[in-house]
């Protein structure tokens, strides 16, 4: 269980941003719809950036027979999450990765673009998009062609409320040889990855000794080592796409830190069937020196509790928010996010000083 340290606090009012902004793009295990939905009715700059993106988005996804993702999200009957997993193959990542691109235009429109991105798992697809390495449309083929291969990665995901080396002694408690950690999203909490049957078996372990485990709803298993065939046919499906130097750094949770001009993003974009996503690493690295704001470029919230957790741990001088959660956030008075008012690293001191009493 984590110790009251462990939490993070609530998030305080908006004050003034800081010298450097970090957009944080999520994995497919924390995509909801009706954030989306819900934000772009009631905020002009979010739809028309939706509006935008989709078009793009639309035009290719259509040849791999996914329905208009744009026209349905934007209308007055949208789908819900588990309609668009039911859709042709694809639509799911297509819509991760239109929304993600959605809501990082969103922040830039209103003033708060990035220093830095933080990608974890298949968010590195609209992070590599968002830094200009591949283009809305190249970046639309490498969602399609993802899910393609995603089909062929049998098994499941699991999440467990522990810390990776407690993950790492259920699997073998349990005698779960080909199960693998497959995300260290925070201090406790890490993502399982492996058959379904060795899934039940953890999954049933970590109950019996007071672990929280929960299977995700994702139709395949992905970060697992047995993945090298799907991670080199992917590879190659995608290396005809063009790639060009990123105009701002991407720190990629499975490539270990920021990509360099000599990488090669089709292969870490293929890595990430087969190697962990270790968030903590580089949310640090990321995030330093602070302070910082990260912003979770996505529709839900997991990630962003994560990087709280990991800031606390880290005591780093930063802070982490949901823009497309947070009713507080100034989408229509983005003024506000660079008026002078209390420092910004006020909240922080106050608590690292909390901290330090619980501790």
């Amino acid at each position: 269980m984590p110790r009251a340290c462990d939490q993070p606090e609530p998030p305080g009012p908006w004050t003034p941003l800081p010298e450097v902004v970090v957009h944080l793009f999520p994995g497919q295990g924390d995509f909801a719809v009706s954030p989306l939905v819900r934000a772009v009715r009631a905020h002009p700059v979010l739809r028309a950036a939706a509006a935008e993106v989709f078009a793009q988005v639309d035009e290719v996804s259509r040849t791999y027979g996914i329905p208009a993702l744009g026209r349905a999200l934007l209308g007055d009957t949208p789908p819900s999450g588990r309609e668009l997993a039911a859709a042709p193959l694809g639509t799911p990542q297509v819509a991760l990765f239109g929304a993600s691109m959605a809501v990082h235009r969103a922040l830039c429109a209103v003033g708060a673009a990035p220093q830095r991105m933080v990608a974890v798992s298949f968010g590195e697809i609209a992070a590599l998009t968002a830094a200009g390495v591949f283009g809305v449309p190249d970046g639309t083929h490498i969602a399609c062609r993802l899910a393609r291969w995603l089909s062929r990665c049998r098994g499941g995901m699991t999440l467990l409320s522990a810390g990776a080396a407690e993950a790492e002694r259920l699997i073998t408690a349990a005698g779960t040889r080909r199960v693998a950690v497959a995300c260290v999203n925070d201090p406790v909490e890490t993502v399982l990855s492996g058959p379904a049957q060795e899934l039940d078996r953890v999954e049933e372990y970590a109950t019996d000794h007071g672990v929280d485990a929960v299977r995700l709803r994702l139709p395949f298993s992905s970060h697992h080592p047995s993945l090298t065939t799907q991670a080199k046919g992917f590879a190659a499906a995608i290396r005809t796409l063009p790639a060009h130097p990123a105009h701002t750094p991407v720190y990629s949770a499975v490539h270990g830190g920021p990509y360099g001009r000599g990488d090669d993003v089709y292969r870490g974009l293929a890595a990430c069937l087969t190697h962990p996503a270790r968030l903590p690493e580089v949310l640090g690295r990321a995030a330093a020196p602070g302070p910082t704001l990260l912003l979770e470029a996505g529709t839900g919230q997991a990630l962003t509790r994560s990087a709280q957790r990991v800031l606390v741990q880290q005591q780093s001088t930063g802070a982490a928010r949901s823009p497309l959660n947070d009713p507080d956030f100034p989408w229509e008075h983005p003024e506000r996010l660079r008026q002078a008012g209390a420092p910004w690293d006020r909240s922080h001191a106050t608590r690292r000083a909390r901290q330090g009493e619980i501790v």
